[in-house]
């Protein structure tokens, strides 16, 4: 049975792939199986790296501001009111009706330990005693 390459049209046996593509996708099929996915990952990390070292440390953020552009541009803002939607009812479903609830007062818990925290300090601050080489000297 032939198959066509999707990127140039050849028609050819995917046993006996002739054109680049094919015989790319074969030759990363043997790596993937021979390696592993971690192999992936490593040289993905490498990657990521160098290019980091090479562009810049705002590259990432440059690159992802133009994906987002590029994406608004072509689905609208909608897309990702959908999509935060979906994202929304999958962490619901996952973490049951009262997940939001939970994290909220997590999040609600750590505030009043801050403030308790922040209000002990001012607390301390005003108790402890001035220390005599920070204050001004009195003149005769």
């Amino acid at each position: 049975m032939l198959e066509t390459c999707s990127r140039c049209g050849v028609e050819q046996d995917p046993q006996r792939p002739v054109c680049c593509h094919m015989l790319g996708r074969k030759g990363g099929q043997a790596v993937a199986k021979a390696r592993g996915p971690e192999f992936y990952r490593e040289i993905g990390r490498k990657g990521g790296a160098a290019a980091k070292l090479a562009n810049g440390p705002g590259f990432y953020e440059e690159i992802g501001r133009k994906g987002g552009e590029a994406v608004k541009a072509e689905h609208g803002a909608e897309f990702y009111q959908a999509i935060g939607r979906k994202g929304g009812a999958a962490v619901k479903a996952q973490g049951g009706p009262g997940y939001y609830q939970r994290i909220g007062k997590k999040g609600g818990q750590r505030v009043r330990e801050l403030m308790a925290a922040g209000r002990a300090r001012e607390a301390l601050d005003a108790e402890a005693p001035a220390d005599p080489d920070l204050e001004p000297e009195d003149e005769p």
